[in-house]
């Protein structure tokens, strides 16, 4: 059987095998804000700078970046773990660059759970540096603290 392997920019209408694979990914935080709407939203902001790897229609590989002007923030990389160690992360990582580049963003962040050790050994696989010198703050301006 041949395998139809591709990625591309994710789309809209991707949500549903999304939200799935987000859901079922261990290490992953899925809050009210990646509901159907939000990613809409996020994608309509941030155009060309999302993907999904497909193989055989189905998506098992995800990742979101948008930019401030000045820094990129990358979001929901994952890979469904039957899948992993095939460098999918990898390209979906390098091809979210390479699109924040084309938009003269140079330097991003990314957010890690301190309890996801996988996550973290990853992104140090791939050279990107743990920030000690910074805290992350919060602000909810909002009655639902699951935003």
């Amino acid at each position: 059987m041949k395998v139809d392997s591709m990625i591309r920019e994710m789309k809209k209408s991707d949500y549903p095998q999304v939200i799935e694979l987000w859901v079922e990914t261990e290490g992953v935080g899925v809050r009210d804000s990646d509901s159907e709407e939000g990613i809409a939203f996020y994608l309509d902001r941030n155009p060309g700078l999302s993907f999904v790897f497909e193989s055989n229609k189905k998506i098992v590989g995800t990742i979101m970046s948008g930019h401030d002007g000045r820094r990129g923030y990358v979001q929901h990389l994952m890979v469904s773990p039957e899948k992993r160690g095939g460098g999918i992360g990898t390209l979906l990582v390098n091809t979210c660059i390479d699109a924040l580049k084309a938009a003269s963003i140079l330097k991003s962040h990314i957010h890690v759970f301190q309890s996801n050790e996988i996550g973290q050994e990853f992104w140090k696989r791939l050279g990107w540096s743990e920030r000690a010198d910074l805290k992350t703050f919060s602000f909810i301006n909002s009655k639902n603290s699951n935003i």
